[in-house]
């Protein structure tokens, strides 16, 4: 930015690209690994494998094995009305209760503001698989557990006796299926049980001698606090099917039409392919004409014949085709051979294969090891091997025509996850795309545009008849459903009308990254343009000149009223002109791309953007949170929402706002 004013760069020819040059590293013969010693006794501590709809989340256990799998459109609920015809009367009360001075009357007000709560991304079920007795007995020492961040390929190994018994575990987007290999070194050594369940209403039964097929419902309205209310929709309804081949020579046995009994094989693979009778955020469930069953056999049938090599390359040239576009090189080592400490980072073509590098010191350490290790020996290649597993996690739950990632990615155990595992708009979300541009994984972020859409069409409403304004607005959480409403609950967190204007300024960073023109026309700007009517309406006439918002709050952050109370409610946070100055300067770029800045919302947003108040420090020397210098209660508070400016904000820069900086340096320094 130049004063102000973005900067345009032409997009680079693919001449320009970088290339991968030569690296000289005697020890890169280890691919980049997430390593375990032994099985998970924690969720967290199970590996995440996706495709970006279809999860798992492998334990690696011995005598007994759980994969958690997930889909990406399984939730709780129907479409839903997101307007409140009440919250105009009520928003005149908060704001002259604000006008006032009366901060903790105004939050106790905005309560009247709130809605109902998201939906609740829900699980799919478990492949389960118990071998025998004698698994119990394994080798000590010949245990590992790893995720070939590489080929996106979990393996578990571990010997019995003589025979060692190998798992590979991978979620193809080619396939759209999560395929498991079980094999053995010793021929016929293999038997094993395998079953599906699930914690959702649901069938399973056998299909056959080698398949079983799972039918089940969602709650079709998220489980409330209190018992008896009858009523109760139709839910989305899903399937899944589990396919079983061995070698010549295994013997498969249906079991009570429940599960599959493998005995005497070399080797055994499980395909999973599931479906759900999802179709958008606007089309009740039971109005759906999916179904899930037979699109799962068909989705099964497309990808019998191929073998499990077959499927392996497929996957492979997809996932590297993205992960292989960026390496990262800190060191060559830890701290005991760190060389003159340069940093080294290269992008490269997609369809480039660029060598493997090591990020592990020994094969025998652990990563948890190595995390502990980390506090002492400040290792770079796991910094390299932290960044290179976040660009595997958006790959790997963010694809081109699947659900935006949601709180946990695609990743889910339970019926009633933490904060719904809804995508929150006041951070979450947006952080599980910051990597997509920078680490060169624009596709990735195609799902989130779509979301946009969705939340344009129904925020429209919410603006409408909640604000008596145009344009659409969304606030801090949503869910499959596209809702735009505020939460349920109090003002601290619910009444915050900026998630969509902040999702907003993801659509002009993948313009500035790609130069698409068509993209910006056709996609960005009109989303831009409803954003901006919404932010001018929204607006109003402060004292002193400036425009302000009020009610404001700073996201989940409590302030000391004058009077003593606490409140969160007040006017023109930080946060929220942050946000507004990013959109405007925005939409008048984009604009002038377009040929569009003798429109007359142009003029409307270059006038405001004159008359937003600046950011202010506070008398510690700090970045003020709100606009008045209140007292904070919890300065060591997780969110640092007032710093939007600098990131992922523009706005504050060492070269044009130095003093800015420096009290952006005191701010941090405070929340540590």
């Amino acid at each position: 930015m130049e004063d102000g004013e973005w900067v345009l760069v032409r997009k680079p020819a693919e001449k320009d690209f970088w290339n991968p040059t030569s690296m000289d590293l005697a020890d890169t013969s280890k691919p980049l690994k997430v390593t375990f010693s032994g099985p998970a006794k924690h969720w967290t501590d199970a590996i995440p494998i996706g495709n970006g709809r279809l999860g798992a989340m492998v334990w690696g256990g011995i005598a007994s094995e759980t994969l958690q799998l997930n889909e990406d459109t399984l939730w709780t609920g129907v479409p839903g009305d997101y307007t409140n015809p009440e919250a105009p009367a009520a928003l005149a009360e908060v704001r002259k209760l604000v006008d006032n001075g009366d901060y903790a009357e105004a939050t106790k007000a905005a309560v009247k503001l709130s809605d109902h709560p998201s939906d609740v991304y829900q699980l799919l079920g478990d492949i389960k698989l118990e071998f025998d007795e004698s698994h119990v007995k394994y080798t000590e020492g010949t245990y590992s557990r790893e995720l070939d961040l590489e080929t996106a390929i979990a393996r578990v190994k571990y010997s019995v006796g003589d025979v060692e018994f190998m798992r590979e575990h991978f979620a193809s987007n080619p396939g759209q299926v999560i395929v498991t290999k079980i094999s053995a070194s010793k021929p016929g050594s293999l038997s094993f049980t395998v079953s599906l369940d699930s914690k959702l209403h649901h069938h399973s039964q056998a299909n056959g001698q080698n398949q079983i097929i799972l039918q089940g419902s969602c709650p079709g309205k998220r489980i409330q606090p209190k018992v008896g209310l009858n009523e109760n929709p139709k839910g989305i309804q899903f399937t899944a099917v589990l396919d079983l081949q061995v070698s010549q020579g295994g013997v498969i046995h249906n079991i009570d039409d429940k599960k599959l009994k493998v005995e005497g094989s070399d080797w055994a693979v499980l395909l999973l392919v599931a479906s759900s009778s999802f179709d958008g955020p606007f089309t009740m469930p039971s109005d759906s004409k999916k179904d899930p069953t037979s699109d799962s056999l068909n989705a099964l049938k497309s990808i019998k014949t191929l073998s499990y090599s077959d499927l392996y390359a497929h996957h492979l040239d997809d996932y590297q085709n993205l992960f292989h576009r960026v390496s990262l090189q800190l060191s060559k080592s830890s701290k005991s051979n760190l060389g003159d400490g340069s940093l080294e980072m290269k992008e490269v073509k997609s369809s480039t294969k660029i060598s493997h590098i090591s990020k592990s010191n020994d094969g025998a350490v652990s990563t948890a090891e190595r995390v502990k290790s980390f506090q002492t020996d400040e290792d770079p290649s796991f910094v390299e091997l932290l960044f290179q597993y976040g660009r595997y996690l958006l790959i790997s739950s963010s694809r081109p025509g699947t659900q935006v990632s949601n709180l946990q990615g695609i990743w889910n155990k339970d019926i009633e996850p933490a904060w719904d595992c809804a995508p929150h708009l006041n951070i979450n979300l947006q952080m599980n795309y910051w990597p997509s541009l920078p680490c060169n994984l624009k596709e990735c972020q195609e799902p989130l545009f779509d979301f946009i859409s969705s939340l344009a069409i129904n925020g429209s409403k919410t603006a409408k008849v909640n604000y008596e304004t145009s344009g659409w607005v969304a606030h801090q959480v949503t869910d499959i459903w596209a809702k735009t409403s505020p939460d349920r609950g109090e003002a601290v967190w619910a009444l915050w009308p900026m998630g969509g204007a902040w999702l907003c300024t993801h659509l002009w960073e993948q313009f500035t990254y790609t130069m698409d023109k068509d993209f910006l026309k056709n996609k960005a700007y009109p989303l831009l343009e409803g954003c901006t009517s919404f932010l001018l309406d929204w607006l109003i006439e402060g004292p002193g000149g400036y425009l302000e918002t009020n009610p404001s709050t700073s996201p989940e952050h409590m302030f000391v009223a004058p009077d003593g109370k606490p409140a969160s409610v007040s006017y023109s946070s930080t946060m929220d002109i942050a946000i507004i100055r990013e959109v405007f300067s925005e939409i008048v770029s984009a604009a002038e791309v377009l040929g569009r800045k003798d429109d007359a919302l142009i003029g409307k947003v270059r006038e405001a953007l004159a008359k937003l108040p600046p950011t202010k420090i506070a008398r510690d020397g700090s970045i003020m949170e709100w606009a008045v210098d209140f007292q904070d209660p919890e300065v060591h508070h997780r969110h640092v929402s007032h710093l939007f400016g600098l990131f992922p904000g523009h706005t504050i820069t060492v070269e044009k706002t130095p003093d800015l900086c420096k009290a952006v340096d005191f701010t941090l320094f405070k929340r540590v």
